[in-house]
């Protein structure tokens, strides 16, 4: 049986907790939700803050809902340009990451640790990891088929949650590799 998977591209976004909210964008702000995302109860926000590292600044949308801590995911691209530090590494594995300042329509926030390119991975629910055979935090190879750019990702870590829905998610830098174009169907190569 072929393992496919929806290929997304995820691009440069933010996420804020309340507090760093408040500062951004003014007590008592909420998050406007702007368009729902494939992750359930996920979705890109009408607010925008700009990112400010030593040598440039990149504006990028916040996701909603708010979290626990803030988060910058940035392409390697993007953290060039920036010139910050952003290691490669799971969503919310942020201890010891990049630094950067944000800056919203009301105020400023420092982070001194938050900064990541996000690895590749592949969300997926107990039943679809059941039905592929596959684990939390196995790590899979997923072949993306593309016109003239087709290419094999290798360490992509896969992700089992009830929470979430069946899709793959790569970089800015990673999409324009393959030639993705917006999204395309992969294949999970274990």
């Amino acid at each position: 049986m072929e393992k496919k998977v929806l290929v997304e591209i995820s691009a440069r976004h933010v996420h804020v907790t309340k507090e760093a909210l408040a500062i951004l964008f003014g007590a008592d702000h909420a998050l406007t939700n702007k368009k729902d995302l494939s992750q359930p109860g996920q979705f890109a926000c009408e607010e925008k803050v700009t990112i400010v590292g030593p040598k440039s600044s990149l504006k990028a949308s916040i996701l909603g809902p708010e979290r626990n801590a803030c988060q910058v995911e940035l392409s390697l691209t993007d953290a060039r340009t920036l010139g910050v530090v952003a290691p490669i590494r799971e969503s919310g594995d942020v201890a010891g990451t990049g630094a950067c300042k944000l800056v919203g329509p009301c105020g400023e926030v420092e982070l001194t640790e938050g900064v990541i390119a996000a690895k590749r991975h592949i969300h997926m629910t107990p039943a679809d990891a059941e039905n592929y055979n596959l684990t939390d935090k196995q790590i899979v190879s997923v072949k993306i088929p593309t016109e003239g750019r087709a290419l094999v990702f290798d360490d992509v870590v896969v992700r089992v949650s009830d929470k979430f829905a069946l899709a793959m998610h790569i970089d800015t830098d990673e999409a324009n590799a393959a030639a993705v174009p917006g999204s395309c169907t992969g294949i999970i190569l274990d």
